[in-house]
């Protein structure tokens, strides 16, 4: 393939979200395993203003972990502006009044997690300008980003869940002592507190005593005034499955993979995903009896096409000691970064990082470019 023939992609990344470091990371992932013979390569990266900027190749690839911090977007660089035409849609750098280094885009391949990113916000922005990108659409990353509707969308389709309540900033207004009985009354600690629409663990909270319930609600409200209450699974094993979507024909599983915590009452969270010591071990694949590995898979297909999702997510299960699955959630945006599940669950499944970014930026350009799929 020559140089005039290379599909050219936006990676987009960065983001207003708790998320936003981590989603650097994710598209120094993926930049990695895009082949530059085939593709020709553009950032944006996004700033925690919501200002877009444009990145080279060079200067995404050198989005690291130095000394214990995470990168981010610096509000200093180019600013970026896509614009729709009549011949498609042009990413162009701008500087003043004045648009220039304009380059016809072919597909988005947005890496971005959390609010305004994962949640079909800028799905949404896509399917306005007419342009293919990569992941799941709107209403499916909207409904797979708010962790109430999408229990609410998994329990009509029979998926089954741990025990879950809501608690809606109106709710918590009016009755504070009320919302906190109802958990007290519905649910068996320990419970975890967590942002309807938040993700990588932040702002999550694991409550073993009644009398913490309010703070976890609060340290939860912080990063989204909507809350989820689950009832914890004891003794459970935490296992996560890749799901990706065939352009045509029906989604596949991966092998699954096991997140195995050696710290008493400690949980995945935000620092155990992206900066791991030994607290934490990835176990890909998950050692499972066969008849189990397979209930997994089964179930992690069921919530993708429960959601209508397209192009990827990642579903996160805990395994009962019967052998019973029930569902914890579900991710349109898996991380992509060195210690992430999604690609290593591939990788065990017979399929390498590159050829897994290959197989979604096909899908993305197989797709129509609009809403109406």
């Amino acid at each position: 393939m020559g140089a005039d023939e290379r599909v050219t992609i936006a990676v987009v990344f960065g983001g207003q979200s708790s998320e936003h470091e981590v989603s650097c990371l994710t598209a120094a992932g993926v930049l990695g395993a895009l082949d530059p013979s085939r593709y020709e390569v553009h950032g944006i990266g996004i700033d925690k203003r919501g200002v877009w900027h444009r990145y080279t190749v060079e200067e995404i690839g050198a989005l690291r972990v130095e000394d214990g911090r995470l990168p981010a977007i610096g509000e200093d660089r180019p600013r970026a502006v896509m614009v729709r035409e009549p011949g498609g849609v042009r990413l162009a750098t701008l500087e003043g009044e004045r648009l220039v280094d304009p380059v016809h885009v072919d597909v988005a391949f947005p890496v971005m997690h959390g609010a305004y990113c994962e949640d079909g916000c800028i799905q949404g922005h896509f399917e306005i300008l007419g342009l293919r990108y990569v992941g799941c659409g709107v209403t499916s990353s909207a409904n797979g980003m708010d962790k109430a509707f999408m229990r609410t969308c998994f329990e009509q389709a029979g998926i089954p869940l741990v025990p879950w309540l809501t608690i809606t900033p109106g709710r918590w207004r009016d009755d504070r002592r009320g919302c906190l009985a109802r958990v007290n009354a519905e649910l068996r600690y320990p419970v975890y507190v967590k942002p309807a629409r938040g993700g990588s663990s932040v702002g999550i909270s694991r409550v073993t005593d009644p009398a913490r319930l309010a703070e976890a609600v609060g340290t939860a409200r912080a990063a989204d005034p909507k809350v989820v209450v689950e009832q914890g699974v004891v003794g459970a094993r935490e296992v996560e499955c890749g799901v990706l979507g065939v352009a045509g024909g029906a989604p596949r599983a991966s092998r699954p993979g096991e997140i195995v915590m050696h710290a008493n009452g400690g949980f995945y969270d935000y620092d155990a995903k992206y900066l791991p010591e030994e607290q934490v071990e990835l176990r890909v694949p998950a050692e499972l009896p066969a008849d189990v590995a397979e209930r997994v898979r089964a179930t992690a297909v069921a919530c993708f096409e429960a959601l209508d999702c397209e192009g990827l997510a990642r579903v996160d299960v805990f395994v009962l000691p019967d052998g019973g699955v029930v569902v914890n959630e579900i991710n349109t945006m898996p991380g992509f970064t060195a210690h992430s599940m999604y690609p290593s669950m591939w990788q065990a499944t017979g399929i390498e990082y590159p050829a897994l970014v290959d197989a979604l930026v096909d899908q993305a350009l197989a797709r129509p470019a609009t809403v109406l799929r």
